[in-house]
């Protein structure tokens, strides 16, 4: 079987299916993003199937993109877990801008739930556990995931699961912080309340983004199905219960301490989230009365303002990190 010459010419030029990138040919797409696709592809070196994630022509103008791609690969050279892609030829010399990683055999767990609507609650606490592995130990290495959802999950089809895109994650300690990962937070019903108010987030917000992917497994639905996102911070998710009653009180007690609405409130640990997964007949079920105030004003000019706040937050951060940059 003949194959196209490898590409030769600038990276900015678009590929593909049937070209050959260097020693990797794509074979197929697996995913398609707003900056990048990912293609299943053939290593012609060692004739092993790989996966390969590729920016798109004409994002070269993104420098916020590029320190988010590059930030990516830094993290992914830095971790070994078996819930996460390995990295492959990290510091092998590229035509273009591009990172290849191990293929894995599955699906994401939103393709998941939309032919299946809902897991039955020992298959998604099965998931959830593994997530809670691969958490604790990203965390215990400093690094916060901050776009945990299930677009971002693979699930194999012998029952293991990965976590992948790490292009929002962030390192502790580190100062960079980008507008376009703030732009990904905005309205996204994964997102933690002190994200959505632009804090930086750190493991117990990734314990948030867990505790609505495991409502979501468990019902089908979001805990906060409204599309106003100040609901987070002024409402309490719909039980549970109420839509699945398979749903134990326990199980539905644990859901509920992931999804405090205070991060100081919820599992301290992915590693404690685990534990009552493992064992919810030692949880103890607590009362939860509605919140009495903190109602939002519902007439037009109310939320007006709470959107223009919301909208006014990125671009505060935006403008000081432009400031920052340039003194």
């Amino acid at each position: 079987m003949s194959h196209r010459q490898p590409l030769r010419a600038s990276w900015r030029q678009s590929i593909n299916l049937g070209d050959q990138l260097d020693h990797y040919r794509l074979d197929a797409v697996v995913s398609r993003e707003r900056t990048t696709t990912v293609f299943q592809a053939t290593d012609l070196q060692t004739n092993q199937q790989v996966s390969l994630k590729v920016p798109h022509a004409g994002v070269e103008i993104d420098a916020e993109f590029f320190d988010r791609f590059h930030r990516e690969e830094e993290i992914g050279a830095s971790l070994s877990h078996p819930g996460l892609l390995k990295l492959l030829h990290a510091n092998e010399h590229h035509s273009r801008p591009y990172l290849v990683t191990e293929w894995f055999e599955g699906k994401t767990l939103r393709a998941v739930l939309r032919e299946e609507k809902k897991l039955p609650p020992k298959r998604a606490i099965s998931i959830a556990l593994a997530l809670c592995d691969v958490l604790s130990y990203i965390h215990n290495h400093g690094v916060v995931h901050r776009n945990l959802k299930p677009e971002n999950i693979l699930v194999g089809v012998d029952g293991r699961v990965k976590l992948v895109n790490f292009d929002a994650a962030a390192k502790e300690g580190s100062t960079r912080l980008t507008f376009a990962s703030l732009a990904q937070l905005v309205g996204g019903p994964y997102i933690s309340p002190e994200e959505l108010a632009g804090k930086r987030g750190d493991a117990r917000s990734d314990i948030y983004s867990l505790g609505v992917v495991l409502y979501e497994m468990l019902t089908g639905a979001l805990p906060f199905p409204g599309t106003d996102p100040f609901d987070r911070f002024t409402q309490e998710p719909i039980p549970p219960r109420r839509i699945e009653p398979s749903i134990s009180p326990q199980l539905q007690e644990v859901i509920y301490r992931a999804l405090e609405r205070e991060h100081k409130n919820r599992y301290a640990s992915a590693h404690d989230l685990a534990h009552d997964l493992r064992h919810l007949d030692q949880v103890g079920v607590r009362p939860r009365l509605p919140r009495r105030s903190g109602k939002p004003d519902g007439t037009a000019v109310g939320k007006i303002a709470r959107y223009a706040a919301l909208v006014a937050v990125p671009i505060l951060i935006f403008a000081l990190l432009l400031y920052f940059s340039r003194h």
